[in-house]
């Protein structure tokens, strides 16, 4: 595992990963957020992640690589029957672009790390039980 330098690791936890469903909701690292409770209710689900194939080790591709990435992480999920919702994680005040990502309902912890080194993320944001958001490194 590579070791995140403190910047970057702040830069996740600052974060805001915004799940948008028909009434969007900001999910923060280590906040409970009810709506994402309420979510997973909703769905019998015990697990979720926040995940993303965009710039893969946080390294910016051009916007097409990066959606054609974004499909096949999407097509991947949905393929195994899993509830996905669109999102994006984007950081309140830098200049880094915001990233497309999914939030999946379901897929259990060493599932998402597997998909998550598949497309070359550093991180993705995990909610078991109770639901409050925490950063995973694969």
């Amino acid at each position: 595992m590579i070791t995140l330098s403190p910047e970057l690791l702040q830069a996740f936890a600052e974060t805001h990963y915004i799940v948008l469903q028909e009434s969007p909701f900001t999910m923060q690292i280590g906040q409970s957020c009810s709506e994402l409770n309420a979510l997973m209710a909703r769905h019998n689900a015990l697990t979720a992640a926040f995940i993303t194939a965009y710039n893969p080790f946080s390294q910016n591709l051009p916007l097409d690589e990066n959606q054609a990435r974004q499909n096949e992480l999407k097509a991947n999920l949905k393929g195994r029957g899993l509830i996905c919702i669109d999102g994006i994680g984007k950081h309140p005040s830098n200049n880094w672009p915001g990233e497309v990502s999914v939030l999946v309902l379901g897929l259990d912890l060493e599932a998402a790390k597997s998909v998550a080194r598949h497309y070359e993320q550093h991180a993705f944001v995990w909610a078991a039980g109770v639901g409050v958001p925490e950063l995973v490194q694969p």
